[in-house]
C-alpha cells in the first residue's frame, strides 16, 4: 500500500446505472447524487488524461486527479446493484413471480450489455483505420454492467426459487404481513436475498487473485476469457479493462446494500442505520489495512493493487462511507436545495458517458491530445461539464421508449 502512483494507474471510465424508481419521497435522492458526483470525477479524470502534456502530466495535481477517477466504477456498480434491490423489492411485493421478476430485470441487464456492445461497434466506427478490431471485444464498464444485472438477476430467481417462488410479503398470510411491517424482522426470504449477495460478493473477491494467475481458464478463447479476468488478447490480465471478477464484486455488494434498506430492521432504525453502514464501512477499512499488514498472505502471487480482497474491501468500506456523506447532505445539507447539478447528471448517467468520451478521447475532441497545461485542460474540463449538464436537462424533458432506456426509466415504471 506504499505506492500510490500504483493506485492513481487504476483510474478508469465509469458510467452508468440504473435511476432508482421516482416516488413521493426524496429519502432515496441520495442515490443519484451519488451517480453525479461519479460523473463529474468521471470528467475530471478523462478530462486531464486526454489533455494534459509535458509536466504536468508529472504534477501532484495529475496524481491526485487520477486518484479521484479510481471511484467512478466502483460507485457505478454498487449503485447498480442497490437500485436492482430497489426495484426487485418493488416487483416482488406488487405480486410477481419468481420467473415474471426474473425476465424484468434479466432483460434490462441485456439491453445495457447490448448498449455497451453497440457502444464499442461506433467507438471502432468513428476511429475507423487506426482503432485495432480487437477493440470491438474490450470489456468496458458499460459491458459489466450489463453483465452483473444479469448476474443479479439469475442469483435473486434462484433465492426467490428456493424460497418456493414466494415474493417477499404479498403472498405471506394477512397477519404476517402486518407483523412485518410494524416489527423488526423481515421475511426469511428478504433475509436470504441479502444474505446470498454477500457471499457471492466475497468469493468473487476471493477468488479473482487465483483467475488472474494459477487459475487462469487458459482453454477459452480470449475473448471470452477477457470477461473473466481481462486478458483481451495481450497475453496477460489487464488492469485498466473490467472483467466480471473482480468488478462484479461491487455489483453484489450495492445489492446486499439495497436488500438493508428495504428490510425492516433498517427502516425501523431510520437514519441511524446510516450509522451502522458508517461504522461498517470504518470497519472494513482497518481490517483491510490489518490484513494488508500480515506477512504471511493467504496467495502465492498478491498483488494489493489490482486483484488483493483487502483491496477490494477498503473500496467497499470507502464506498459506504461516501453513501453516509450523501446522504446526510442531501437530508440536511445543501444537496437538494435547489437545482442539483450532480442530481441532475445522475438522471442521465449513461447519456452523459456515452456523448462525453467522443468529445474527450475520440475524433471529436475539443482540445488537442496531452498537450496543455493544468489551466487549459480546466477550461476543457468546465466546458464539457457546462455541454453535459445542459444535455441531461433536455433528456429529462424528452419522453419515448429510447430515452426511458438511458436512465432505466422502463423498470422503474414497471416497479
Amino acid at each position: 500500500m506504499s505506492d500510490p502512483h500504483k493506485f492513481c494507474r487504476l483510474a478508469g471510465r465509469a458510467i452508468y446505472t440504473p435511476r432508482v424508481p421516482p416516488g413521493p419521497s426524496s429519502r432515496l435522492a441520495y442515490i443519484d447524487w451519488l451517480r453525479g458526483l461519479a460523473c463529474l470525477l468521471m470528467f475530471q479524470t478523462h478530462c486531464y488524461d486526454a489533455w494534459l502534456g509535458g509536466p504536468a502530466r508529472n504534477s501532484t495535481f495529475f496524481m491526485w486527479s487520477q486518484l479521484g477517477g479510481t471511484f467512478p466504477a466502483p460507485l457505478f456498480l454498487f449503485l447498480a446493484g442497490t437500485s436492482f434491490a430497489l426495484v426487485t423489492d418493488k416487483l416482488v411485493k406488487k405480486g410477481l413471480s419468481a420467473n415474471q421478476v426474473a425476465k424484468t430485470t434479466i432483460r434490462r441487464g441485456a439491453e445495457i450489455f447490448a448498449l455497451g456492445l453497440l457502444f464499442r461497434i461506433q467507438e471502432f466506427a468513428i476511429s475507423l483505420g487506426w482503432a485495432p478490431w480487437s477493440d470491438l471485444f474490450r470489456v468496458d464498464i458499460l459491458n459489466t454492467i450489463g453483465v452483473s444485472m444479469m448476474l443479479m438477476g439469475v442469483v435473486c430467481w434462484a433465492v426467490l426459487k428456493a424460497c418456493g417462488g414466494r415474493t417477499l410479503l404479498s403472498e405471506l398470510p394477512k397477519q404476517a404481513r402486518g407483523a412485518t411491517r410494524t416489527g423488526v424482522s423481515s421475511p426469511p426470504e428478504h433475509w436470504r436475498l441479502l444474505i446470498t449477495p454477500i457471499i457471492v460478493s466475497a468469493t468473487i473477491a476471493l477468488v479473482t487473485p487465483l483467475l488472474w494467475t494459477t487459475w487462469r481458464p487458459h482453454f477459452l478463447p480470449w475473448r471470452l476469457e477477457t470477461y473473466i479476468n481481462g486478458v483481451h488478447n495481450l497475453g496477460a490480465p489487464q488492469a485498466w479493462l473490467f472483467p466480471i471478477f473482480p468488478w462484479t464484486g461491487f455489483a453484489f455488494a450495492g445489492l446486499a446494500f439495497g436488500f438493508i434498506l428495504t428490510s425492516d430492521f433498517a427502516k425501523n432504525l431510520g437514519s441511524r442505520s446510516y450509522g451502522f453502514a458508517g461504522a461498517a464501512g470504518i470497519l472494513l477499512i482497518y481490517l483491510s489495512k490489518f490484513l494488508d499488514s500480515r506477512q504471511r498472505q493467504l496467495y502465492t502471487v498478491y498483488d494489493y493493487w489490482h486483484t488483493s480482497p483487502n483491496f477490494f474491501m477498503i473500496r467497499v468500506g470507502m464506498l459506504l462511507l461516501l453513501v453516509v456523506f450523501a446522504y446526510a447532505w442531501c437530508r440536511w445539507g445543501l444537496g437538494q436545495r435547489g437545482f442539483s447539478p450532480l442530481i441532475q447528471l445522475g438522471n442521465t448517467s449513461l447519456l452523459v458517458y456515452w456523448v462525453h468520451i467522443e468529445f474527450v478521447y475520440g475524433r471529436f475532441s475539443i482540445l488537442p491530445r496531452r498537450s496543455l497545461m493544468i489551466a487549459g485542460a480546466s477550461g476543457g474540463l468546465l466546458m464539457i461539464f457546462l455541454a453535459m449538464l445542459a444535455l441531461s436537462f433536455v433528456r429529462t424533458r424528452t419522453k419515448g421508449r429510447w430515452a426511458d432506456l438511458l436512465s432505466f426509466r422502463v423498470a422503474s415504471r414497471n416497479a
